[in-house]
């Protein structure tokens, strides 16, 4: 018995394929633009990349606590394709909003922030205040984010993502005339990176909303029972608390290598080379929403997974733009304000995760896979399994002396390879195990 029996079958084609996932693309790389941009402003303050460094720790707790709702836009995609179900959805989507918020203002208190952002991250004096304030003034932003949700839901249910994609454009348009003048006025730091970055989701976050609008009033009246929130928040869960661990693997790469010899210079080569990396990885992990969006007709997606290949063959030609002399020193130096001693090694980080591209793009793959069967678990297994690789790789890294800068490129190349298997080997059992029930129920005739 085959797990897709149950499910229509899939229009798929590679150009169809191919114009829905660029959008996806453009969207998840713009994080390429609009970031740095934005670390520009901060790296210019009183501290240079130290700042920047500090920076980056309260935006990654910013992001583990948004990973607990990570799951509500594959969520949405699976859940809110008719009126009431969409109507739940969002429900359920403001609820987690709040309490996530109430949350993140709790990690900022006196009590606690301590606990976090020294005994943890292991950030001294003045980069863990830093830390804390990032933390506490991104609560717009991130509520911000949260809100664009079901309107994304709706557009790519809609396979309308490439109109999804001008709100996308007019946040890197903002922030690009934002920073040269934020710079120019000598509006620097970390404070004013911030607003530099919460402006331009504000203009996003209202321009989906906006385009949204047709595509929520078309939806149709549900023709079956539609999942309660309750259905719903069950589903989120697992995939949310995946996402989480995959957050706290970017928290804890940062936590390894503040103790590894010459931290202060290893942090900000890290993160410099991420903010390149991490959005280029985001975009292959798009590949689970082309999958919801084109479902598979054969049992382990053989079409599909030959389309994420190719994709991310094609994605790895952006690290390797790194490994260009005078784009390293355009970027690394005069955008990041690296010093010149340290391109070279944000140089050999940017090629040594060259291949980071290809295994999340059939990792994507294997997790839509599984979303699409409702098996959210097989995603946790793999999540839990990439914390766990993660950790033990840093711990195995800093024993052995590796340099800060290439503990995490390690520690990502290995833990996402264990995940794409992790989560393959939970859908091969679970269709045998729905084989093995087909055998035993009696033959009608």
């Amino acid at each position: 018995m085959s797990l897709l029996h149950v499910h229509p079958p899939s229009d798929y084609t590679p150009l169809r394929a191919t114009q829905f996932y660029i959008p996806l693309i453009i969207q998840a790389v713009s994080q390429s633009l609009t970031y740095p941009l934005v670390a520009s402003i901060v790296s210019h303050g009183d501290h240079g990349v130290r700042d920047l460094a500090a920076f980056a720790q309260g935006q990654a707790l910013m992001f583990v606590i948004s990973a607990c709702g990570g799951g509500l836009l594959t969520t949405g995609m699976v859940f809110a394709r008719s009126k009431e179900g969409f109507a739940l959805f969002k429900r359920l989507n403001l609820l987690m909003t709040i309490v996530l918020l109430v949350l993140q203002a709790c990690a900022c208190l006196p009590a606690i922030h301590p606990v976090i952002f020294e005994s943890i991250l292991g950030l001294k004096g003045p980069m863990a205040e830093i830390a804390r304030e990032v933390l506490f003034l991104s609560i717009p932003m991130q509520f911000l984010f949260f809100i664009r949700t079901p309107a994304l839901t709706a557009l790519y249910n809609a396979r309308a993502s490439s109109v999804a994609n001008w709100a996308t454009l007019g946040r890197i348009a903002l922030t690009g005339i934002l920073t040269p003048i934020f710079i120019h006025y000598g509006l620097v730091g970390y404070k004013m990176g911030l607003i530099a970055m919460t402006i331009p989701v504000l203009l996003e976050m209202l321009l989906a909303q906006w385009l949204a609008k047709p595509y929520i009033r078309e939806l149709q009246p549900a023709t079956e029972r539609v999942a309660s929130i309750r259905s719903q928040l069950l589903f989120t869960l697992p995939i949310s608390f995946g996402g989480i661990l995959l957050a706290l693997s970017g928290f804890m790469v940062g936590a390894f290598i503040a103790r590894a010899a010459d931290a202060e210079r290893m942090l900000p080569i890290h993160y410099v080379a991420m903010g390149i990396v991490n959005p280029v990885s985001y975009s292959a992990l798009r590949m689970q929403a082309v999958v919801l969006a084109f479902p598979p007709t054969d049992p382990r997606g053989h079409h599909l997974f030959r389309y994420a290949f190719a994709a991310g063959l094609v994605l790895m030609l952006f690290p390797l733009m790194g490994q260009i002399p005078f784009v390293a020193k355009w970027y690394f130096g005069t955008i990041q304000n690296l010093p010149a001693q340290d391109i070279p090694l944000a140089m050999h980080a940017m090629l040594a995760i060259t291949l980071l591209p290809v295994i999340q793009t059939i990792r994507g793959h294997a997790e839509g896979l599984a979303a699409w069967l409702k098996r959210p678990n097989a995603i946790l297994a793999g999540q839990a399994v990439y914390l766990g690789t993660i950790v033990c790789s840093l711990f195995v890294c800093l024993n052995l002396g590796v340099s800060g800068y290439m503990m995490g490129v390690i520690s990502y190349l290995v833990a996402v390879s264990l995940t794409f298997l992790t989560v393959r080997m939970g859908l091969i059992l679970a269709e045998e195990e729905l084989d093995n029930i087909e055998l035993r129920i009696p033959n009608d005739e």
